[in-house]
Parts: structure tokens; sequence; C-alpha cells
């Protein structure tokens, strides 16, 4: 389950047509994080597991640079929801593939009525067993 040049390759995630979603994704998975970055509201939030928020794109590139080099994400099927002031909310079940673990993700989008970013919560999936197992990678 590796993706040897995600540059060329599309995302398609089952009930979910979202272009600024599929971007992430592919962006993410291409190591391009100032294009991922991009994607989010100027003060967009990224909520990634065990770590406070980062806020900002000058600071998403930068933990994504740090935090996220050899990360392969593996979308899989989404819902949708639309609110009252038009802004989206997305969750997307996928896998995360590391270079050292594969895990179960959930990624809770919040996109602006503009279709950038507000924020998005990534939740590892694991039974606890499997979280003590990933602490030793750590």
């Amino acid at each position: 389950m590796t993706i040897a040049n995600t540059e060329h390759s599309r995302i398609t995630i089952e009930g979910i047509d979202e272009p600024t979603i599929s971007r992430y994704f592919e962006t993410l998975n291409a190591g391009e994080f100032g294009q991922t970055a991009g994607l989010f509201a100027e003060s967009g939030t990224l909520i990634a597991p065990f770590e406070e928020g980062v806020t900002g794109r000058e600071a998403i590139e930068a933990y994504l640079s740090e935090e996220a080099k050899g990360l392969i994400a593996f979308p899989r099927q989404g819902t949708r929801e639309v609110f009252e002031d038009g802004s989206l909310q997305i969750v997307v079940v996928g896998k995360v593939q590391t270079p050292l673990f594969t895990v179960n993700v959930e990624w809770t989008f919040r996109l602006t009525p503009a279709g950038q970013i507000e924020s998005v919560t990534v939740k590892l999936l694991a039974n606890p067993r499997e979280l003590l197992n990933l602490r030793q990678f750590a």
C-alpha cells in the first residue's frame, strides 16, 4: 500500500467530491506542505493526534514539514454536513502509513463558505492496545 509518485495521483473519496479535500490529501501525500497549508484559511487550525492545535498557514506548513515527512494518507470514504452559515463539515475515514506503522484515521474538516479549511482535526482510530504499541515508536 505505497504510493511511489503522488504528483499525478488523484485522490478519490467515496461520498466526497469537494476539491479542497482531495487537494489536501494530494498535496500532503506529495510532501507539498506549503500547498497543503495554502488550503487553510489565514487563521485555519490543524489539530493532530496528541498535539495542541497549530494555527496559521506558516505554522501549519512548518509543522507538516517537521512531522509529516514520509506520511501517506489513504482516505477511503466520507460524509458531509452543511451548516446554516454556509460552512461545511466533512468527515473522512481511512488509513495513514508512516515509515514505522499504519493506523486507521478519521479527519474532521470544517470548511468556510469560500471553501478554505477553517480546521481539520485528525484522530487515530485505534484500540488502547494499538495506541500503546504506537507509543513505542514516538
